[in-house]
């Protein structure tokens, strides 16, 4: 693949729905909180106008066309990314760390299903890279046991789906294992503080207080 640039304090969580990205999100922050380094905590899609229609085509409230999902998640992260008021790029400048529960792994994992690997792909391919991407990797059939203690289910849900959604995240990350992003795959059917622990070791900001 081409050189990307990489957004330098940029740390992502990736991972098939159950598979704690959202609670190691969560446990980093705390633990920047604890040295107190400046740490912001945010998701995809985002809490933003864009972000909120996303969430109700996932819930299934509302039906789109085709490609309509890819492309809503893309104008969604534009603005995640490039807002010049609290974006990621403005605060990763300005020595804030930003971590971030999902980013464009997950739009070539989901939306592909809908509108093709190569589609999404192009639609993504100009974002730049985080400086830290994590996968937790989780058999799909954990990752639905976990699941089915939501009161709310999202259309991409379901196990046969899962399993394949799984297929192209090990797709898209060796697609980006020659880039110079940071790439850990680690398991996350591990306690998950004694995960946050081994996600705090290899970042190494420093110890604990």
């Amino acid at each position: 693949m081409s050189k990307t640039e990489i957004i330098n304090n940029f740390i992502v969580f990736e991972g098939l729905d159950g598979a704690g990205t959202t609670t190691q999100a969560n446990l980093l922050e705390k633990m920047y909180s604890s040295v107190n380094m400046r740490c912001f905590n945010s998701c995809e899609p985002t809490k933003g106008f864009i972000g909120k229609a996303i969430r109700e085509v996932l819930s299934g409230d509302i039906q789109v066309a085709s490609g309509t999902i890819a492309k809503l998640f893309v104008s969604d992260r534009h603005e995640h990314l490039y807002n010049p008021d609290d974006g990621i790029i403005s605060r990763c400048s300005a020595g804030e760390i930003v971590i971030s529960d999902r980013y464009m792994f997950s739009s070539l994992a989901y939306q592909s299903l809908d509108y093709g690997f190569d589609r999404v792909m192009e639609l993504n391919n100009s974002f730049p890279l985080p400086e830290q991407l994590f996968f937790l990797d989780v058999p799909a059939e954990i990752c639905q046991k976990r699941l089915s203690s939501r009161d709310l289910i999202e259309i991409y849900e379901d196990h046969v789906l899962q399993e394949s959604i799984l297929n192209n995240y090990r797709k898209s990350l060796d697609i980006y294992s020659n880039s110079e992003m940071n790439i850990h795959i680690l398991d996350g059917t591990k306690d998950k503080y004694e995960l946050g622990k081994i996600i705090w070791r290899i970042l190494n900001p420093g110890p604990i207080s």
